[in-house]
């Protein structure tokens, strides 16, 4: 049965989320891997952002997922953190976009409501789902790989798919 790769990406400075999940053409998702990429907090922020990029590029290098998918940016707490997080962003987009892969980003409230049907689900309910849609004995943690695999799901349920080729 033929199988088409999604990497989901919850992006952050100090920790980025990923999720991989394989859906078949019957409909069926299972996850291949998930995780996160961990940044020292003590370290500029140019090395760190560097970190994010080298650790996407890495997970872009050994899945050659079919598409991705990007938490994007809905509102920033604060104009410092939202721009902290654009550049975590930036860095992810960069790698993506230099190995061609096709690229979807959907806002949190878009994520939350395609996973657990609701755009203001807590972090809880949206691990609770990825764990029941996935059938795995227990949520991905820490909830920044369950963010990464909620925005994989996502985009099986909302994406555009190319025909298989």
């Amino acid at each position: 049965m033929h199988e088409r790769l999604v990497l989901g990406i919850d992006p952050g400075t100090a920790v980025t989320g990923f999720g991989v999940v394989a859906r078949r053409t019957d409909g069926r998702v299972r996850l291949v891997e998930c995780g996160v990429i961990r940044t020292a907090s003590g370290r500029p922020l140019a090395h760190r952002i560097r970190d994010v990029y080298e650790g996407v590029a890495d997970l872009l290098e050994r899945h050659r997922p079919h598409a991705a998918a990007v938490e994007d940016v809905f509102q920033g707490k604060n104009v410092r953190s939202a721009l902290t997080l654009g550049h975590a962003r930036g860095a992810i987009l960069l790698a993506v976009s230099l190995r061609e892969v096709p690229l979807a980003e959907y806002t949190a409230p878009e994520v939350k409501k395609a996973v657990v049907g609701h755009g203001r689900a807590t972090k809880d309910q949206v691990a609770w789902m990825v764990q029941q849609q996935l059938r795995l004995k227990t949520p991905p943690t820490p909830h920044d790989a369950a963010d990464g695999v909620a925005v994989a799901l996502c985009h099986c349920m909302m994406g555009a798919w190319p025909r298989p080729g």
